[in-house]
């Protein structure tokens, strides 16, 4: 009965059924769905549709990883990659996760590179 109740809304709202909301909140900041902070780079220009952070720097700052079939949804955006791939941005900025952070709660990367590097807020 359940199944076809959800099956049911699906059918009739399929922008309801589709919308996808890649990040959550935790303690004022946007993580991953594992509780990973996410970052933003002041060399990315909001609503470029484009992230500038590719080849080592991606190594360093991976991209929050859209699939092929995500939608955008209110402040989330998906960008294109130079490699193809797709990216979820927020409110038009890329969103990244630090290599470097090991575990949910650590927020290691604000602030990095001489500043240019933020932790994702909204």
């Amino acid at each position: 009965m359940l199944k076809a109740l959800l099956l049911a809304i699906a059918v009739a709202f399929p922008a309801f059924a589709l919308a996808q909301v890649p990040t959550k909140m935790t303690d004022g900041v946007l993580t991953n769905g594992a509780g990973m902070a996410l970052y933003m780079f002041d060399k990315d220009a909001a609503g470029s549709g484009k992230s500038v952070c590719n080849g080592p720097c991606a190594g360093l700052w991976p991209p929050l990883a859209a699939t092929s079939d995500a939608k955008a949804s209110g402040d989330y955006s998906i960008v294109a990659r130079d490699d193809g791939s797709k990216q979820w941005a927020f409110k038009g900025k890329p969103l990244y996760l630090f290599s470097r952070d090991q575990k949910p709660g650590d927020k290691t990367g604000d602030g990095f590179g001489n500043g240019v590097w933020h932790l994702a807020k909204p």
